[in-house]
């Protein structure tokens, strides 16, 4: 589901990322209330909306206990927050290569070394992380997102913007006929000679095709985001021409897939038990890639559904990140007030890293079970929002970087020494 432009990154940029580790914005360090601050505060709230978003599919009730309003939020949160975490990688790998325009010569091999170096220690994070929680953990995969993203950071918003169209377009397809002609037999031989599925849940196969975010289909939004980069986003008339854009991509894609694939389309993999609260259970979906399940029909390439993985749950997921990406940009560009007033939630999208590790480390720290489909009360997920809430506004206090971003961009000083 889930959940994704300014200028040059400044010389010394936040770090900033949903489980995206990336730089973040510079609005850190630009004065309060100039003109460009909120593109980039904005991407922060955009952050932290993607973590609370998170926290609800991981801690809070199963969709079938919901009522109501509660039932909208729920099912909103379900893979549209993990969407707009896979945008926002992509917008913060250009606050690292170049936002506006890209680096080049020495600062763009250096630019690049960073976001590999990110990338491994992504990945090697991702599957220590899998090995206590499974393959719901993101970070592996985006430490592969990262690596392919390498030979495109240098194209320009309309080629980025293309490219994801296309991948868009392509890559469901691909993806379905890829998993039909997979079968057991050779998916256990890859995994009997993949190091990494020795170790954790998650290995080689997983992250590129059968995994919960697999990258033959997701990198759509990261391409997405790194186009969104690319523009001003504190220009009006680019943010009237996203709001368009985004609200076309979403009725268009949500719209079409009703009128093809019925009134079951946009169903939630969580309403018809076919996984946890939080998805983490493998399903028959393609997108998800299971192989414990018969053999999917191609009609299942008409629906929408979070995490089914099809063109138009793509096409769709990206409309939504851009609203609230676009939503969030002007809030904070026009109503400083209320910029002041969020600036503790905020402050959660500076350090989405550590909020997002973090809330694995607390669920186990207080003998959680995430994702527990028996789970009914909002207490618990509104508990960890507003304890992620007041860890960031008082660490931002003291510290410029988050405890985990802190880590990784101290791990990324050996790039200024490629030449």
């Amino acid at each position: 589901m889930t959940q994704t432009q300014p200028p040059q990154a400044t010389p010394a940029p936040r770090e900033n990322a949903p489980p995206v580790p990336a730089a973040s914005p510079e609005s850190a360090g630009r004065p309060a209330g100039g003109p460009s601050t909120g593109r980039l505060v904005g991407v922060d709230l955009a952050r932290a909306l993607a973590v609370f978003g998170m926290y609800i599919v991981h801690i809070g009730p199963a969709l079938s206990s919901t009522h109501g309003v509660g039932t909208w939020v729920r099912y909103m949160a379900d893979g549209h927050s993990s969407v707009l975490f896979a945008t926002l990688a992509g917008f913060s790998l250009m606050l690292i290569a170049g936002r506006r325009e890209p680096k080049t010569g020495l600062a763009g091999r250096q630019a690049k070394a960073r976001i590999a170096i990110r990338a491994v220690v992504l990945l090697a994070l991702g599957t220590v992380l899998a090995m206590e929680y499974g393959g719901v953990i993101i970070l592996g995969f985006y430490g592969v997102y990262f690596l392919l993203a390498l030979p495109l950071l240098r194209l320009s918003a309309k080629a980025l913007a293309l490219t994801a169209a296309g991948l868009a377009l392509v890559t469901p397809q691909l993806a379905f006929v890829l998993n039909s002609q997979l079968s057991e037999s050779v998916q256990r031989t890859i995994d009997a000679h993949d190091p990494l599925k020795k170790v954790s849940e998650v290995g080689v196969l997983d992250l590129l095709l059968t995994g919960f975010y697999p990258t033959i289909t997701w990198m759509s939004f990261v391409v997405a985001g790194m186009a969104l980069a690319r523009l001003d986003l504190s220009a009006v008339s680019v943010q009237r021409r996203l709001a368009a854009l985004g609200a076309a991509l979403t009725a268009g894609a949500y719209g079409l897939s009703l009128l093809l694939a019925g009134k079951d389309a946009l169903r939630s993999m969580a309403e018809d038990g076919k996984s946890s609260s939080a998805g983490f259970e493998k399903t028959s979906s393609f997108g998800s890639g299971s192989f414990e399940a018969p053999q999917r029909a191609a009609s299942e390439l008409l629906s929408a559904g979070p995490h089914s993985g099809t063109t138009f749950d793509i096409i769709g997921s990206v409309g939504v990140a851009i609203l609230v990406i676009v939503g969030a940009t002007v809030l904070m560009d026009r109503l400083p007030r209320l910029r002041s007033l969020a600036k503790p939630v905020i402050a959660v999208g500076t350090m989405s890293l550590t909020a997002y590790v973090g809330h694995f480390l607390a669920q186990s720290m207080l003998g959680a079970s995430a994702g527990e489909s028996a789970q009914t009360s909002w207490i618990p997920v509104l508990t960890f929002i507003l304890g992620a809430i007041v860890f960031a506004a008082v660490w931002s206090r003291f510290f410029r970087r988050g405890p985990l971003e802190a880590l990784l961009n101290a791990a990324t000083k050996p790039a200024k020494h490629v030449r």
